[in-house]
């Protein structure tokens, strides 16, 4: 048997999916399938490239290729300060997860209609400062030590209430953008942010 073969099988099963479902969603015969996850039968690269898709995966993990495991841990010197409209956001987690922390610094200042609203959730607590946050039509100062963890597509503001800005950690989920794209646009009148 090839040494991939157990690992399909293994990445099909951990999908939940039958042999017949996994089929059909690759296009294949269960008969197929079957032969690929016993050795019998090679995969082609194209085929590799589907059976990755339906199971969620990279071609590397369906082909039992262990990837490289990053280090967890993140040195704050190390991470670069990107400053996006006035606020200053460094990065506290890998990238490629499927949350992402910040630390972030809020200046003390108007925000204009800022209004962010994002599938996923988030996360923040106050290091230091103190936090006006406006949940839909709630509004809440928070101070160092306090924390908020809410569902993002609650339209919600973040500005500082302290003359020297508010630091805060952050961490949300299901954001695809880099830092200096975290809803820093004002939302569309009568309309929720992209």
């Amino acid at each position: 048997m090839n040494q991939y073969a157990p690992q399909m099988r293994r990445m099909r099963q951990r999908g939940g999916l039958t042999l017949e479902a996994a089929a059909q969603r690759a296009g294949l015969s269960p008969a197929h399938l079957s032969r690929l996850e016993t050795g019998k039968r090679q995969p082609s690269l194209p085929l590799l490239l589907t059976l990755a898709r339906v199971y969620g995966t990279t071609v590397g993990e369906l082909l039992g290729e262990s990837p490289a495991v990053p280090n967890p841990v993140v040195r704050g010197e190390e991470m670069e300060p990107v400053d996006a409209g006035g606020w200053r956001y460094r990065q506290a987690g890998l990238a490629g997860r499927a949350m992402q922390a910040l630390r972030i610094h809020v200046p003390r200042g108007p925000q204009g209609d800022l209004v962010r609203v994002h599938p996923g959730e988030e996360w923040l607590y106050v290091e230091s400062g103190a936090l006006r946050l406006t949940l839909g039509e709630a509004e809440e100062i928070l101070h160092p030590g306090d924390s908020a963890h809410f569902d993002s597509l609650t339209p919600h503001r973040l500005e500082s209430a302290s003359p020297g800005g508010t630091d805060l950690l952050f961490v949300h989920t299901l954001l695809q953008s880099p830092a200096s794209d975290l809803c820093i646009h004002a939302a569309p009148r009568g309309g929720r942010h992209p």
